[in-house]
């Protein structure tokens, strides 16, 4: 067992719990404090992942090997390297791997190649988040440009005619989220008998979001005879007891290790006075270095409250949010790519999948439930060999 992971179990840090008025629900809060002082201890480094392939070494297409080839991709991530032959194989995966590894196209490219040598094969992909439904949408785009392979995108937050209308082209691909598509199958737009694959992403945060019961229902209407694909950062007891019910004899690949966490500088701010919190964070993006700021909140209102006070105080910040529309989400998010504004503010819909380059901080403004919310919060920044900064306030 490496380090990484015997740090997390043996030596997990607390969970605080707070009220913020008299009568509130318990609140649970993580303090990476202990965390943190871990990992800034010398320890020994497991032996790095060392990949066996290259993209021209897999058993697919030319055109799906040129279209790589042209995203300026030659060599495989661990991830990659592991699940893409397992996959051509056909075979059922469990893949761990941390945030930014590359889990998208560990599964994209080979059952794009499934398509290439079957047209008539049908894939659906499940993600608990709209933003990462898109993104697999667009990676899906690249990787298949000039191949007509057909997909519909199935999420909530927008209005169901075109995802109806997408549907009656027969695509090859359905990505969706679970409330969404089990919509679509109660009205009848969407069959299902004839899919042959599935997907999972983010199989831990679809169990945090109390979407099992809605997979259960989807996964009922598809071909008894498939090929499952999971995909994840962190596989706990409770996800591997839902997928023993989904999988027969899986292969677990599991390349996530201490390493990845090397190119994040983690800090903590002790907060006393809770009138100054604001101040503190101002005086933060102020600095020349916080160039590109994702900020995370605990709820929608505070993080609309706080974007507000941000933007009076001139900063060039914006949010995304449950209550804002699916338009609205994805806009503010390609204008924070596109370095339009220069801090995004969130609650953790937007912890999971989101790919955004050079993030140069992560701030949690409100502490995380949990340390997989931490994880998948600071997993923003420092992706591949980026160096990047999480700052806790506490």
């Amino acid at each position: 067992m490496s380090q990484y992971r015997s740090n997390r179990f043996n030596h997990r840090p607390k969970r605080n719990f707070s009220r913020g008025v008299k009568g509130a629900k318990r609140v649970k809060s993580f303090d990476p404090t202990s965390f943190i002082q871990q990992n800034n201890t010398t320890q020994p480094r497991s032996k790095p992942y060392e990949v066996v392939h290259s993209f021209a070494d897999f058993k697919i297409s030319e055109a799906l090997k040129r279209n790589i080839a042209s995203k300026g991709y030659t060599q495989p991530t661990p991830i990659q390297d592991q699940a893409i032959p397992l996959i051509l194989e056909g075979k059922d995966v469990i893949g761990i791997a941390n945030t930014g590894t590359g889990k998208t196209a560990a599964f994209v490219i080979p059952l794009l190649n499934e398509i290439t040598k079957n047209r008539h094969k049908k894939i659906l992909i499940i993600t608990p988040t709209r933003e990462l439904a898109v993104q697999i949408r667009n990676e899906c785009f690249s990787f298949a440009r000039g191949m007509n392979i057909q997909t519909a995108t199935c999420i909530g937050g927008v209005n169901s005619y075109q995802q109806k209308s997408e549907l009656r082209r027969n695509p090859n691909i359905v990505i969706g989220t679970p409330g969404r598509l089990k919509d679509l199958i109660q009205q009848r737009s969407l069959q299902l008998s004839t899919f042959n694959s599935i997907v999972l992403d983010e199989v831990d945060q679809m169990v945090d979001f109390g979407f099992i019961t809605d997979i259960k229902f989807i996964i009922s209407y598809l071909a008894h005879e498939r090929q499952s694909l999971f995909f994840s950062a962190t596989i706990n007891g409770k996800v591997k007891d839902v997928l023993s019910h989904f999988v027969r004899n899986p292969i677990m690949i599991s390349v996530k290790k201490q390493d990845s966490l090397e190119n994040i500088t983690q800090d903590v701010i002790k907060i006393v006075d809770k009138s100054r919190k604001i101040d503190r964070l101002h005086d933060l993006l102020i600095k020349k270095e916080f160039e590109k700021v994702l900020i995370f909140g605990r709820t929608k209102f505070g993080v609309q409250r706080l974007t507000e006070e941000l933007v009076k105080r001139g900063f060039h910040a914006d949010v995304i949010h449950g209550n804002k529309r699916q338009s609205q989400r994805q806009r503010t998010l390609n204008r924070f790519k596109r370095n339009d504004i220069s801090i995004l503010l969130a609650t953790d819909v937007a912890s999971r999948g989101l790919d955004i380059d050079n993030v140069s901080h992560v701030i949690n403004y409100d502490p995380p439930e949990s340390y997989e919310v931490y994880i998948h919060r600071i997993g923003r920044t420092g992706r591949g060999d980026k160096q990047g900064t999480a700052i806790t306030f506490l």
